[in-house]
């Protein structure tokens, strides 16, 4: 079944693209959560005044994130943990905690936007990738440290 994607699927593609997909995928999950629409006339120019929009807000998006890299160019956050045998933290610190430490140091970020593969659970410097925007990227520099000073 032919479909219009509404929204950017990582494995499907952008967007405004018309991808064939299985019709029980269309109907019962793309098409009911509004992220795709049928291929018709119609829905292809809708689609289209809405792609302009979106391409629109997406440069708006990216410049607003370009200038957020300059501000945290070079930002470090200092995370206090208790630590166990070892240099093993008793919890483990997590893209919550590493965003939470930047906005009190001023930075709105969203721990959604902490590339952090898995928790951080040993003492250490540790450079975490902050994705603010599709294309623009940057790294914090986190510092893991024992409560104990």
């Amino acid at each position: 079944m032919k479909i219009i994607l509404t929204e950017d699927i990582n494995p499907l593609g952008a967007m405004g693209a018309v991808v064939d997909v299985a019709r029980g995928y269309a109907r019962n999950f793309l098409i009911p959560q509004g992220k795709a629409m049928e291929a018709t006339p119609g829905n292809l120019a809708q689609v289209e005044k809405a792609k302009v929009k979106y391409l629109q807000t997406q440069a708006t998006e990216r410049e607003k994130a370009q200038a957020q890299v300059a501000h945290l160019e070079g930002a470090s956050v200092t995370i206090a943990q208790r630590v166990a045998e070892e240099e093993r933290l008793y919890g483990s610190v997590t893209a919550a905690m590493i965003a939470e430490a930047l906005e009190s140091q001023g930075f709105i970020v969203d721990k959604k936007q902490l590339d952090l593969p898995e928790p951080i659970k040993k003492l250490g410097t540790y450079e975490v990738t902050l994705r603010l925007a599709p294309e623009v990227q940057t790294t914090v520099s986190v510092v893991v440290v024992s409560d104990k000073a």
